[in-house]
């Protein structure tokens, strides 16, 4: 640890220039995820930060360490989400210009946040490649600085102060669990847990679709990889840092992967259970202690919740689909009479069942049903199966043929 000796130190002296500018968040134990892992689950509840995610704390010590000359011309930086704000919330702050380049298909929810925190937004090109192509070349072009979100010193003991607060709130953990993306937050964590306990196994998760550290950890260098499809866009990174990819070699006790549908379960659970909104790419440790990618039974373990914006329709996608995985959402379809009171006598037998309509179409031009009659679809919030089976029953009797069916 004597390597990192120096960037331990700047770890301490981040949490000091820190205070006032980012939140000091909670760990938050959660009896709900202790039970389905087995473990003795803690939530460190990044998202709920300042900008919604970890992103201001290595923004903010980064620009708190430039030279004066280089606050004054400003500062440039590119993102489709996180950093963006952080990097915009940290200048306005500190009093420093900031531009960030976004792509032009970034929602428009995160072109407005950054702009409310006071940010120029360029939009330019389709992919984060183009928008940081184009920083770069405008921090050179301009003289403008140029502040990366991962692969720097000071950004790395930004996000390395949360290390020291999980230590300072929990000192007998034993795992911890960080979001893998370009490498800086588990860089700064493994360092500042490592450098005062390196018994505590901290691991970095990845989405199994985006596992570009995994995939330079095995070619023993980093490496790009492509086609990255993910709903964990925070952390879909096709290349680690050459620093990053060397402190997570050096510290990290693994790097594993977790499935889309587990991530997204475990963001559901989040939701109904722990009452948190967290955005799928600050999930994943914790959906690996969940789904059991990493073992913390009987042990301490905390799961960074690195961040909680995300698209709101999106968040109604999630939950649709999983009250449908649940059966506590079905669909059932069946025809009936086309003449008045048919619709009626079957919304009776609905509500006789405890059963609540979410959306109800009636197609009376299928050629393959005779003319007297209409097909109705339903779907339906069912508070259990046997609700179901009774609705079926209660059809049944009175004469009606319907039946659940998939999309």
């Amino acid at each position: 640890m004597k390597k990192y000796k120096a960037l331990f130190e700047k770890i301490l002296d981040a949490r000091e220039v820190l205070r006032g500018i980012k939140h000091v968040t909670r760990l938050d134990h959660s009896t709900t995820f202790s039970r389905m892992s087995g473990g003795n689950v803690y939530l460190k509840l990044e998202n709920l930060q300042k900008t919604g995610s970890f992103k201001v704390r290595g923004a903010a010590y980064a620009m708190s360490q430039l030279k004066e000359a280089e606050k004054k011309a400003g500062v440039i930086a590119a993102s489709a989400g996180n950093h963006a704000q952080g990097v915009a919330y940290a200048a306005t702050r500190l009093g420093i210009e900031s531009t960030i380049v976004m792509p032009v298909f970034s929602p428009v929810a995160k072109i407005q946040a950054t702009q409310g925190y006071g940010a120029n937004v360029i939009l330019h090109g389709t992919t984060f490649d183009d928008a940081l192509a184009h920083a770069l070349k405008t921090s050179k072009d301009t003289g403008v600085t140029f502040l990366h979100p991962f692969n720097d010193e000071n950004v790395i003991a930004g996000q390395g102060t949360i290390g020291l607060e999980i230590l300072d709130e929990l000192p007998d953990v034993d795992n911890v669990a960080v979001p893998l993306g370009g490498g800086g937050l588990a860089s700064g964590i493994s360092v500042a847990i490592n450098y005062q306990k390196p018994e505590v196994n901290v691991y970095g998760v990845e989405a199994a679709s985006a596992a570009s550290m995994k995939a330079s950890l095995e070619q023993g260098k980093p490496v790009k990889v492509e086609g990255m499809s993910t709903v964990c866009d925070g952390i879909a990174v096709k290349m680690p840092g050459k620093l990053t990819f060397r402190i997570v070699k050096d510290l990290l006790t693994d790097v594993v992967t977790v499935e889309e549908l587990e991530v997204t379960r475990t963001l559901f659970h989040l939701l109904e259970r722990a009452k948190l909104v967290v955005e799928p790419a600050g999930c994943v440790g914790l959906s690996a202690y969940e789904h059991g990618v990493i073992d913390i039974k009987n042990k301490n373990a905390v799961a960074l919740l690195s961040g909680g914006n995300i698209d709101m329709s999106f968040l109604s996608r999630v939950v649709g689909k999983e009250l449908f995985r649940l059966g506590r959402s079905v669909r059932v379809k069946g025809t009936i009479l086309d003449r008045v009171g048919s619709m009626n006598q079957v919304l009776e037998i609905v509500a006789a069942s405890r059963v609540s309509v979410v959306e109800i179409d009636q197609d009376r031009f299928d050629p393959d049903i005779a003319p007297n009659m209409a097909e109705l679809r339903m779907v339906l919030e069912v508070p259990d199966e046997s609700a179901v089976r009774r609705m079926l029953s209660m059809f049944n009797e009175a004469g009606l043929r319907f039946e659940l069916y998939e999309d």
